[in-house]
């Protein structure tokens, strides 16, 4: 059973390159009991690539999800731009 949800979306969007990019990652617990990373990447508004990761622990999934988010961090990707409910997130945040 997993401890909590973890669920990502980001943008990485620049309109002198033509690019508007998303990555999504998701972990959720598989019918068997292990743990699936599903990863989503793509241009905004396309169908994208998709791919999962299966795992026997939780903290496996995770890890491997922190060093995806902040291989994306580096390059550029961040919350979606005029989210609301992200800003509000932000502000909350210490």
């Amino acid at each position: 059973m997993i401890a909590q949800p973890y669920q990502l979306y980001v943008e990485r969007m620049d309109p002198t390159k033509n690019m508007a990019r998303y990555y999504a990652m998701s972990i959720e617990a598989t019918l068997f009991g292990d743990v699936c990373l599903t990863r989503r990447w793509g241009r905004i508004g396309a169908r994208g690539q998709a791919m999962q990761h299966h795992f026997n622990k939780e903290e496996e999934a995770v890890q491997l999800f922190l060093e995806l988010l902040r291989s994306k961090r580096v390059r550029g990707y961040g919350p979606r731009a005029g989210c609301q409910q992200c800003s509000r997130r932000a502000r909350r945040t210490p």
